[in-house]
Order: structure tokens, then C-alpha cells, then sequence
């Protein structure tokens, strides 16, 4: 569980959890009320009230959520006045304050099912969202609003956000191929099941004045599915500073993995690999996270006779995470379907050389021969070949490897990307940052 929430709630701690979303705590009537004294008059500098909705949000662990909790902390810390509406993560639902990445942010937490295909999804209810999203929005009288996902919660919010007249702003960080495994459906089904998403992403971000996704590769992939375009490339961002690099020299090969313990991170490639890699590297594997597929990895572990050197942590607090990221010797990212890895790019930002599947946005991230290596998706052969790269290189050329990836995580600081988000929000036509960093010249 990310540790930016064991501070949570602060206003309703002490109190009974509302018996319904309509008991809710008002918050403020009239936009931009939280101006500080002194601030300017225009448009331009007077603080937002900007309206969050996310299908996932903290406590839940994965990239959509993450982005969505460091967004409203960074909007926070730059003097904006910042809402989010989010499934509950229990049973308890209303409005009240909570604390991330040490910000105040005001919570509208709705209703919510488990969905236990999942191991710990919760959904708002559908039917009862345009509802919802109309009583918060009229509470809170936001600026802008800014969906995370189209699915449940930005479909009812850009609906009755259009009839007011408020700016839409929407975000993908979803592929409708990654939730294939969770919704029970026959295979001859999930072809028909995936554009009937695809529809319903482009009938919502349609809705939006702005559409973004985290990267150039994910904006195509956005426009190619629903036939948008002028999608932007507005890069997730990482707050660099928050992640050490470890300087000091190896004493064991420990190969990482950070992410959802599921069927599409394709973690099983990970260990096949693991059986490939010759003895005399020792190497040992540690999966940091938790998912439906973490007993049967496990069993699969023993199978394969490595039980022994793989080691699954479940889920940590960001300081044990960052511990994990100055353990290990590489990162390795099997997955084939990321719109961007925030997990790489904090183990970029630690100094790590990654080996990553060549597939989706991860080449925006890896260069060969730089900060790692890319293999071809689904190959346990070519992914130990790549570890053996980095688990073998000389002192020198791992230390090589390591400064490549602190040089190309400087695109990435989300400095930049809260600016850009804070164009949108003002209606200011916006250049996509640049975050692709283009491979270092080889010398001649």
C-alpha cells in the first residue's frame, strides 16, 4: 500500500461515515475562492479549483492511480485548490480531506462494489454516476476538470461537466486489453468486448477540450482506436529528487521487478529467463508487488526449481521501495502493454539499468547500449541474453548504463508536466514536452 496515505483522513477520522453520498461536508461556493491575498487579478494568476476524477486512485497501487495522487499533490503544492472523485476504498463514502505526497487534497469518495475477479478492484456503480457527478460538481464549481480514465467516473463526469459549460481535460492510461482477464468473458467474446471499448473512449474523450496520454507511442495508439486526434504527449513525471542513485559496487546480481503481480506484466517470461542465466552469476530475482497471479508465479517458481532465488515482497511502503530499487542490480520489465512504466522511470531516476520488452512506450524510456537493453516481447531466451549484458558488463560499462539513466530521466521531472497540465487547464494552446531523448552519439 503506497505509504503517502497513512496519514489519510483528516476530517471525518473521529466522526460516523455518512450514510449515503448525499451527506456530504461543503466545501466552498464560488470558483477561485481560495486566492491568496495579494494574488494577482487575471486569469493567468489567480489559483484553479480543479476537479480530479479517477476509476482508481490511492490506496491502489498501479501507474493510473500513482499519476492521479502525485497530479493533485504537485496542483496542491503550487497553490491550487484541488478535488478528487474516486471510488471508496471500503465501505465508508462522503467527502473529506486527505493527506498525499504530504499535500491536502479534498476527497469526494463514492459509493462503491468490489469487483472480485480483482484482487482489489472497486467500481463506483454506473447507473448512478451522472447523479453523483452532478451533485459534486455543482458543490464544488471547479475551473477545469481532469478524468484519469473514461470507464466509469469520466464518462459521468464530462457528461455533466459539457452540459455546464466547465472545461473537460481527459487522460488514458488505460488499454482495454488489460482488463480482458478480469471481466470473465469468453475469448470469442473479447475481440467484440475490446471495440465496444474503444467506442465508449471515444464517445468520453470527445467530450474534452484536451486529450493527453503519457507518451508520443500511447498518443498514436489513443488516435489509431478511436479516431481522435491532436492527441498530447504529456509525460506522467516523476519527482526525481525523491529517488537516490546508489553509487556503491554490486555484491550480489539481484534482478527487480516493481509492478502489479498480473498476466499482463508477463512475469512467468521473467522467470524462464531466470533458469537461462548461467550458475556462476548467482543471480537472484525480487518481485515488488501484489496481484491475482502472485500464488500461482509462486507455484510456478517451485516448478522451474528456482523457488529459491525468487523472492515476492508483496506490497511496500515508498521508503522499502526505494530500499528495493538500491538492492537491486537491474530492473527488468517484461511487460508489453505500459503506455509509459512510472516504476521505470523511478528506477531510472535510482540509477538502474533497465532491460525492458521491446513493446508499447518502453523504448521511449530504454536505449540499447545506454541505459539498458530492449528484448523482444515474450522471449525468456533474448530477455537473459539482456541480463547477461548488464549482470556481465565490466565496472565501467556498468557504470555506464547507470549515469545513462539519470541522464535520460531529466525529461521526465514533473515539474514540467504540472506546467503543462496547468496550460491546459487555462485553455492556453500547449507544445507537447520534449521527453524522448534522443540515443547518445556513438563515438567514431
Amino acid at each position: 500500500m503506497s505509504a503517502s496515505l497513512r496519514a489519510a483522513v483528516l476530517d471525518g477520522t473521529d466522526r460516523p461515515a455518512p450514510k449515503n453520498c448525499e451527506e456530504q461536508h461543503h466545501v466552498s461556493d464560488t470558483p477561485g475562492a481560495s486566492t491568496p491575498a495579494g494574488a494577482g487579478d487575471s486569469e493567468t494568476e489567480r489559483p484553479l479549483r480543479i476537479l480530479i476524477g479517477a476509476d482508481t486512485f490511492a490506496p491502489n497501487v498501479n501507474g493510473a492511480a500513482r499519476f492521479a495522487e502525485r497530479l493533485a499533490a504537485g496542483l496542491v503544492e503550487r497553490g491550487h485548490e484541488v478535488h478528487v472523485v474516486a471510488p471508496a476504498a471500503n465501505r465508508k463514502h462522503g467527502t473529506w480531506k486527505e493527506i498525499h505526497e504530504g499535500q491536502e487534497i479534498i476527497a469526494h469518495r463514492l459509493y462503491s462494489w468490489r469487483w472480485y475477479p480483482h484482487d482489489w478492484l472497486r467500481f463506483a456503480l454506473p447507473w448512478r454516476i451522472k447523479q453523483n457527478s452532478a451533485r459534486v460538481l455543482d458543490e464544488v464549481k471547479p475551473d477545469v476538470v481532469h478524468f484519469q480514465s473514461h470507464i466509469i467516473t469520466g464518462r459521468g463526469l464530462s457528461i455533466e461537466a459539457e452540459k455546464r459549460g466547465i472545461r473537460i481535460v481527459g487522460t488514458n492510461h488505460f488499454m482495454p486489453e488489460n482488463m480482458l482477464e478480469f471481466t470473465l468473458l469468453p475469448k470469442a467474446w473479447q475481440d467484440w468486448a475490446v471495440g465496444l471499448a474503444w467506442k465508449a473512449a471515444r464517445r468520453t474523450f470527445g467530450r474534452a477540450e484536451s486529450v493527453t496520454t503519457p507518451t508520443r507511442k500511447a498518443a498514436q495508439f489513443l488516435e489509431k482506436h478511436t479516431g481522435l486526434s491532436g492527441v498530447h504527449a504529456i509525460s506522467c513525471g516523476i519527482d526525481a529528487h525523491k529517488y537516490s542513485p546508489n553509487w556503491e559496487q554490486r555484491t550480489e546480481n539481484r534482478i527487480l521487478f516493481v509492478g502489479r503481480v498480473t498476466g499482463e506484466k508477463q512475469i512467468d517470461v521473467l522467470l524462464r529467463a531466470l533458469t537461462l542465466l548461467p550458475a556462476e552469476l548467482d543471480a537472484k530475482v525480487e518481485i515488488v508487488g501484489g496481484g491475482d497471479q502472485k500464488r500461482n508465479l509462486e507455484h510456478f517458481a517451485a516448478e522451474l526449481g528456482i523457488a529459491d532465488r525468487v523472492t515476492f515482497t508483496g506490497y511496500v511502503t515508498d521508503d522499502e521501495l526505494r530500499d528495493a530499487y538500491h538492492r537491486a542490480s537491474v530492473l527488468a520489465m517484461p511487460s508489453i502493454a505500459e503506455l509509459q512504466s512510472i516504476v521505470t522511470m523511478e528506477a531510472m531516476a535510482s540509477a538502474l539499468p533497465v532491460v525492458a520488452a521491446n513493446a508499447m512506450a518502453l523504448p521511449h524510456l530504454v536505449h540499447d547500449g545506454e541505459n539498458g537493453y530492449l528484448f523482444e516481447p515474450s522471449s525468456p531466451e533474448d530477455l537473459a541474453a539482456k541480463l547477461r549484458h548488464v549482470l556481465e558488463a565490466s565496472p565501467d560499462e556498468y557504470r555506464a548504463l547507470k549515469d545513462g539513466s539519470i541522464r535520460l530521466i531529466a525529461a521526465h521531472d514533473i515539474q514540467r508536466t504540472l506546467s503543462t497540465f496547468e496550460s491546459l487547464y487555462r485553455g492556453k494552446p500547449v507544445t507537447d514536452p520534449v521527453t524522448y531523448v534522443a540515443p547518445a552519439a556513438l563515438p567514431e
